[in-house]
């Protein structure tokens, strides 16, 4: 079975308002799942709109992560109140913990995603962490969420960041599916390669205009936006399983075991592990063309206000053990870093993450 895309997507202006038939439809009792106060104001009128189509809806917030402390109190508020769907407005975090909340006990999930930092509000797929926001895992879900609202005025109210973020992770989707699935003899993988190439391409044109024009050079925004939040996901949708991320996500999956004072945004974490693996693919694969790549992305990283090393993630990988989490994360068994065409050991994290971090090798 393949979980390629939500049942039904609103995009655009007051897709929200457009939802609501539908919503009305799925629903009498949602649980609005939500984060932090800076989308309380987007959450409430959410609320209200419900209330006014005569639904029961009540709410809940994440205190944490998508982790199990706040998984298992939510799944009891909802089982407390019949709630009988999780509709959750928010960023990656709040849509992976509705996705996995409303699977695990069988009611339909609806996504609001209130940024485009990441295409969660698409898939079936959840990432675990802990409560401090160490990666544990990602569970597959049964199916994507019965209903995916892409509103642009709601993702206009986001900070640039969000944008910025959202922007290198999607970007990551071809470099890392056109290495791990190029040799499979899969059309539909295949396909999902060229759409996540395209996907690329057109981040290299519209990226940066979006990011500081904003919704103002609107063609550019539109197609940022939605590149990141629906086609991102599109990708893995149609390529499933096999459409694989490799040593960008295994390397953000390990920089968050190393807990720091500031929170820095999954993407943000994913445009270093790119870089990264850019420089693994020279160094062990003969890649003539990584060094290239890794010159353009530079370029459009600092233009987005992104972060090109480890250090600037807070983190000195010099200090308390540090580097030889990272490579014992990133190597463990079953990470996404096997994924690539050549070996990978330890050691080689090592080299390059050290040589990365003290400029060795030039940009």
């Amino acid at each position: 079975m393949q979980s390629i895309s939500p049942e039904v997507v609103f995009r655009g202006n007051y897709a929200w308002e457009k939802s609501l038939p539908q919503i009305t439809k799925l629903t009498q009792s949602p649980l609005i799942l939500g984060r932090g106060i800076n989308t309380y104001k987007l959450r409430n009128k959410i609320f209200i709109d419900l209330n006014n189509q005569n639904l029961n809806a009540n709410c809940a917030n994440l205190q944490f992560d998508c982790c199990s402390e706040d998984i298992t109190r939510v799944k009891e508020i909802i089982l407390e109140n019949n709630n009988d769907s999780v509709i959750a407005a928010g960023g990656g975090k709040v849509l992976d913990s509705g996705k996995f909340i409303a699977d695990s006990l069988n009611i339909p999930c609806i996504t609001v995603p209130l940024s485009a930092s990441t295409c969660a509000g698409w898939t079936a797929l959840s990432n675990i962490y802990t409560k401090d926001g160490q990666f544990i895992k990602d569970v597959a879900l049964g199916a994507c969420p019965k209903i995916l609202v892409y509103d642009h005025k709601f993702i206009q109210t986001a900070p640039s960041r969000t944008l910025a973020s959202g922007i290198a992770d999607a970007l990551a989707k071809w470099y890392e599916s056109s290495i791990t699935s190029s040799t499979i003899d899969d059309g539909l993988v295949q396909q999902a390669i060229q759409i996540s190439r395209v996907l690329r391409d057109q981040l290299l044109i519209d990226g940066e205009k979006a990011f500081k024009g904003q919704f103002e050079n609107y063609p550019s925004w539109q197609n940022t936006v939605e590149a990141c939040g629906l086609t991102a996901g599109l990708v893995g949708g149609i390529g499933g399983e096999k459409c694989r991320t490799a040593a960008a996500h295994a390397i953000h999956n390990a920089i968050t075991q190393i807990i720091t004072p500031n929170k820095f945004l999954h993407g943000e974490i994913v445009g270093v592990g790119l870089l990264l693996q850019l420089r693994l693919e020279e160094m062990k694969n003969n890649n003539k063309l990584a060094d290239q790549s890794i010159k353009q992305l530079f370029k459009l990283m600092k233009e987005l206000n992104l972060p090109t090393t480890i250090g600037q993630l807070g983190i000195n990988v010099f200090e308390n053990n540090n580097l030889e989490k990272i490579a014992d994360f990133t190597c463990r068994d079953k990470s996404e870093i096997h994924f690539l065409p050549f070996e990978i050991n330890k050691s080689d994290i090592i080299e390059v993450i050290s040589n990365f971090e003290q400029q060795k090798i030039k940009i």
